[in-house]
């Protein structure tokens, strides 16, 4: 059992979630020629694939789920929402967010959440006593999110922003407003805040979806500085390639800030 991401930020978003038998994708945001050196780099072929879980319809996420399904003929689910808002040729089994449902012996839950989406869902994914959660893409961590990740054996937590380097960068004030609103992104001090309630000393932790503009290695560990002596492990995932296999079974070393970007 373990996670590994194919890389995490506004360019592409792509994690492995290996349990029991099954070996889940969710999102893809990466064409088919990246997609697949990607997961070589993994050491997986996209026919190992069980199922690709799509978390919304934004294009760093869901971009190249179609040419990936349609290649090796996997199965895709998601919600009705992210169904409707979907590219021309997407095709996918719809599910209602916030409402279970197993798929090769492993209960996925597709947790709704905060974002700018028409029906933007993060997951949850349990077999037996682990339980691995990918939690990104959202702006806000309400009491349901911190429910239904709690107790997880291995967690990717987004952590998009500084925010005083959002509010000094490039971006125009109404992207700025839409980053830092409560359907945007997750700052570092918020994801923080969010870990505090989370952390447990058998959780792995990554922390994705690191804006390459508005956030700094320094900020992220800063931020997260205090939290490392209360979770097995605790790293940070980049964009060009992600993380490889970490987890209470394939791995167990703790990870360095020094891995990111």
């Amino acid at each position: 059992m373990g996670f590994a991401s194919l890389g995490s930020g506004s360019r592409g978003n792509g994690t492995l979630v290996a349990m029991g038998d099954a070996l889940f994708l969710v999102d893809c945001g990466f064409n088919l020629k990246q997609a697949e050196r990607r997961l070589a780099n993994r050491q997986v072929s996209a026919g190992d694939i069980t199922a690709i879980l799509v978390s919304h319809e934004h294009s760093d996420h869901i971009a190249g789920v179609a040419a990936l399904a349609h290649r090796y003929g996997l199965p895709v689910y998601a919600s009705h929402g992210t169904l409707s808002r979907a590219p021309e040729g997407f095709s996918c089994q719809p599910f209602d967010g916030d409402v279970p449902f197993e798929l090769a012996g492993v209960t996925i839950n597709p947790v709704c959440v905060p974002h700018d989406a028409r029906e933007p869902t993060q997951f949850t994914l349990s077999c037996g006593d682990e339980k691995i959660g990918v939690l990104s893409d959202l702006g806000l961590a309400t009491q349901h999110v911190v429910t239904q990740f709690s107790d997880c054996s291995c967690l990717l937590l987004e952590a998009n922003h500084d925010h005083a380097m959002l509010m000094q960068g490039r971006y125009p004030p109404m992207l700025k407003r839409r980053v830092a609103a409560n359907y945007g992104h997750l700052s570092n001090e918020q994801a923080a805040r969010l870990l505090e309630h989370l952390a447990h000393p058998q959780l792995h932790v990554m922390i994705g979806h690191i804006s390459q503009q508005n956030n700094a290695l320094d900020n992220v560990s800063a931020a997260f500085d205090g939290l490392r002596g209360k979770v097995a492990s605790l790293g940070v995932a980049n964009q060009s390639d992600g993380f490889d296999w970490i987890g209470p079974r394939p791995i167990t070393r703790q990870i360095s800030f020094d891995k990111v970007m």
